[in-house]
């Protein structure tokens, strides 16, 4: 028996490259750089990306903070400009703060507490991390069409791009 097969345009509503802007990145500790580093990869392996009415990817994806506003520079994989959506981070700060208030807490946990204590703290974590999954989805909609884990992999990256070091 064979595996389902894709759609014929998941080929081309996908990220194939993403890119922070570097002037945009602070300081992060060695954990969140690897968290960045996962969330980078698992994107490029598996994403569901599209820009409203624009048939015609794969594409290539700018994430920078310009004047308090979390940009989305959209292009295709050649680097044909797309669209760039303009997000203000008001309404993510609330979630972005507690999550790296759990985030800190849990990383110090895995260094000395045991597997209940951090497993309710992790449950804290995803929680959070979900919440604010969710709000990625609801500012995007309309503009972008996502799926919840392309959400959650880019809600880690606005984390790091979030706190300016």
């Amino acid at each position: 028996m064979s595996a389902p097969s894709q759609p014929a345009d998941a080929s081309i509503r996908r990220l194939v490259k993403i890119t922070l802007d570097n002037a945009s990145i602070g300081r992060s500790s060695a954990d969140i750089e690897h968290e960045r580093r996962i969330a980078i990869y698992d994107l490029i392996e598996e994403n569901s990306f599209a820009p409203a009415d624009h048939v015609g990817g794969p594409y290539s994806l700018m994430l920078s903070i310009v004047e308090n506003r979390l940009v989305f520079d959209v292009r295709l994989a050649d680097g044909d400009k797309v669209v760039a959506h303009h997000l203000s981070l008001t309404p993510f700060r609330r979630v972005v703060k507690d999550y790296f208030m759990v985030c800190e807490s849990y990383f110090r946990a895995i260094r000395s507490l045991s597997p209940s204590q951090i497993e309710a703290i992790d449950m804290g974590r995803r929680g959070l991390h979900n919440e604010g999954s969710e709000l990625l989805v609801e500012r995007l909609k309309d503009k972008i069409s996502i799926d919840f884990d392309t959400a959650r992999r880019l809600f880690t990256l606005i984390c790091v791009l979030h706190w300016k070091g």
